[in-house]
């Protein structure tokens, strides 16, 4: 049956075209997705196209450019990352977190968004898709960090380092790791440190089909955080 994405916007959402697109880009990101993990991306993308036309989640409008500047875009971090729970710091409309949690299901995901409309979006993305694997959590990062202590957090171009760490490094178990996502001024930000943090990587990554820049920064603690 046609999602309804397909039924509103024939014209755009192209499934063999655009699943062909996504087989293709994982394939240069040397990732392995089982047909259904396909399935469910482009599920998801449909998604998005669909509450776009009324909610303005993303700026990106196209489903085509959805699959390079949002799927693959997302799907080159999972090569990097470590730990088996994992929180999507800022999520969106879900980005990288849902992606990343189709893509490897040995992850346990919490969503994290403060915006009651995205967070919306983001809890009917999660009962539609049936990930089981994946909680949203409806809050703002710093206010709710005792939700859960995860290995690893991701954020996609949420805020500075500086700030990033403030927001994230509550919700990160001992030895944990945040990965940032970033474009090309990562690199004065390097230069500093954010205090009582250490930079472990940086990766450039290469998006198949994307013209430009960007990085993956990985930040650990240099010291333990201050009890309450």
């Amino acid at each position: 049956m046609a999602s309804s994405a397909s039924r509103q916007f024939p014209e755009l959402f192209d499934r063999a075209a655009l699943r062909a697109a996504l087989v293709d880009g994982v394939s240069e990101l040397h990732l392995s997705l089982a047909p259904l993990a396909v399935e469910s991306l482009l599920d998801y993308l449909a998604l998005i196209v669909e509450w776009n036309a009324v909610h303005n989640l993303t700026a990106v409008r196209e489903p085509a450019q959805m699959v390079t500047r949002h799927l693959l875009d997302s799907l080159a971090v999972a090569p990097h990352l470590q730990g088996e729970t994992l929180a999507d710091i800022g999520s969106g409309a879900g980005l990288p977190g849902i992606p990343l949690a189709v893509a490897l299901p040995r992850l346990r995901v919490w969503l994290v968004e403060s915006n009651g409309k995205k967070a919306r979006f983001l809890q009917t993305a999660v009962q539609s898709l049936n990930l089981q694997n994946v909680e949203v959590v409806h809050a703002r990062a710093e206010a709710n960090a005792g939700t859960a202590r995860v290995d690893a957090v991701v954020a996609r171009a949420v805020a500075s380092l500086e700030d990033l760490v403030r927001y994230a490094g509550p919700w990160l178990a001992p030895g944990g790791r945040l990965y940032a996502m970033k474009g090309p001024g990562v690199h004065k930000e390097l230069s500093r440190p954010p205090p009582g943090w250490t930079v472990q990587n940086k990766y450039a990554l290469s998006v198949p089909g994307l013209d430009a820049e960007r990085n993956l920064v990985v930040l650990s603690r240099t010291q333990s955080p201050r009890q309450p």
